[in-house]
Order: C-alpha cells, then sequence, then structure tokens
C-alpha cells in the first residue's frame, strides 16, 4: 500500500448505478459516527452537469458533504467528464487521458488531514480506464482493502461472485461487502441474500434498505472487518 495514505477502502461494484454513492456516504458516515476523520474520493466521473464552477459530478458532491474538512472538488474528483458514457471513451472525447498517477498525488493530498480514505470507483471492477488501464489497475495502485457494492436484482449472484473472482486475483483483500436492495419488487430478495452470505468470500458489512430517494443513506454498517483489513494491510 501506498505509505503516504492512510487507513482506507475501494468501494467498487457489480455494476453501474447499483448504489456505490449511497454505500461510500454510509461507511463515510459510520466512520466519522467512531470519531474518525473519513475523506470520500471519485477520481473519475462522467455525466457531469456544467456549472459556473466547472463540471460537477452528483456522486463527488455527496461524497464531499459526508466527508470531515470540506475537501475540495478538484482533488476529490480529478477528472470530470460531460457525457454519460464510459470513462475512457468521455476522457477520449475530452482529449484528454487519465493520468494515474496525478489521481495518487491528489489522494495523497486528501489523506494528508484524514484519518480514512473512501474511495469510489466507477462502473464495475473492470472498467476500461483508457492507456493507464482499467479500475482495477488503479485499485491496485492506491493499494487499499476493497468493499463490493451488490445490487440486489436478477442477475446479482453472478455478478457478485464473478467480481469477487477477479478482485482476489488482482491481489487485493475483499474486506467486505454490501448489499444495496435497488429492486424493491425483486423476488426471493432474502433467499439471494442469504446466498450471498453464503458463497461470497468476504463478511457483509450490512444491508441497505431500498430507499427512492437518491440522497438518503443508511447507516448500521458493521465496520470491524473493514477496520481489520485496513490494518493489516497497513502492518
Amino acid at each position: 500500500m501506498n505509505a503516504a495514505l492512510p487507513a482506507g477502502c475501494f468501494v467498487t461494484g457489480t455494476d453501474t448505478g447499483i448504489g456505490k454513492t449511497r454505500a461510500a456516504v454510509a461507511l463515510l458516515q459510520a466512520l466519522a459516527a467512531r470519531g474518525l476523520r473519513a475523506v470520500g474520493m471519485k477520481p473519475v466521473a462522467s455525466g457531469c452537469e456544467a456549472t459556473p464552477a466547472g463540471l460537477r459530478n452528483d456522486d463527488a458532491l455527496a461524497l464531499i458533504a459526508a466527508s470531515a474538512g470540506a475537501p475540495d472538488y478538484a482533488l476529490v474528483n480529478p477528472y470530470a467528464f460531460a457525457p454519460p458514457v464510459a470513462p475512457h471513451l468521455a476522457a477520449r472525447a475530452a482529449g484528454c487521458g487519465i493520468d494515474f498517477a496525478h489521481i495518487e498525488d491528489c489522494a495523497r493530498r486528501l489523506a494528508a488531514g484524514a484519518d480514512w480514505l473512501v474511495v469510489e470507483g466507477v462502473g464495475g471492477w473492470r472498467v476500461p480506464l483508457g492507456a493507464g488501464g482499467e479500475l482495477a489497475t488503479l485499485a491496485q495502485r492506491l493499494g487499499l482493502p476493497v468493499v463490493l457494492v451488490v445490487g440486489l436484482r436478477l442477475g446479482c449472484l453472478n455478478h457478485a461472485l464473478l467480481s469477487a473472482d477477479a478482485i482476489l486475483a488482482a491481489g487485493l483483500p475483499l474486506a467486505g461487502w454490501i448489499a444495496n436492495r435497488i429492486d424493491p419488487d425483486m423476488a426471493l430478495a432474502d433467499d439471494n441474500l442469504a446466498t450471498l452470505t453464503a458463497l461470497l468470500p468476504a463478511p457483509c458489512l450490512g444491508t441497505l434498505a431500498w430507499c427512492p430517494l437518491p440522497a438518503s443513506h443508511a447507516g448500521g454498517l458493521d465496520l470491524r472487518p473493514l477496520l481489520a483489513a485496513a490494518a493489516a494491510q497497513r502492518s
């Protein structure tokens, strides 16, 4: 792990739109409740809106709102793109590349005044980010334990198990996973949750209840496995 970074985690998901930001905010809130200065980061985001201050992403803004110390937007989201498309395509349209070294520098600067850094990825685990590699490559460079967000919907078992295998194959610890009930009408949701609990090679940190409001987040996460994984990664 990068010695300049504090304890932290890298939040990824089984797909896009499955609640990574909601889970990351819940983690930031749970860490703050423990008295830790936690800061969120969204290194790459597409689908950003033009504002007088520049391109802004709702996920990054939610992380800032839940972070300690009102971190600078440019550090939280160093690569913001307007088109709501795959990030490497959005970067190509913008005429720029995604520099992993720059992301690492932003992470170090964010971490300077924090106890914990919660980094939220983009899309799923294998999303391409351009010439530098894919999301998994960035996670490897940051060296943080991974938290997998599983959106509870039809197909989640396969997506979750494949994602977990890929995370472990990348040589990173899977510290835990968070279930997010994104489909209120999912058949046998509790049975699927039980299957995930039995088959995923990491503990469940908690389940986020279905909520139609994107700004609403849930607490009640069990941080003990994550704290232990972060301590082990730094030792």
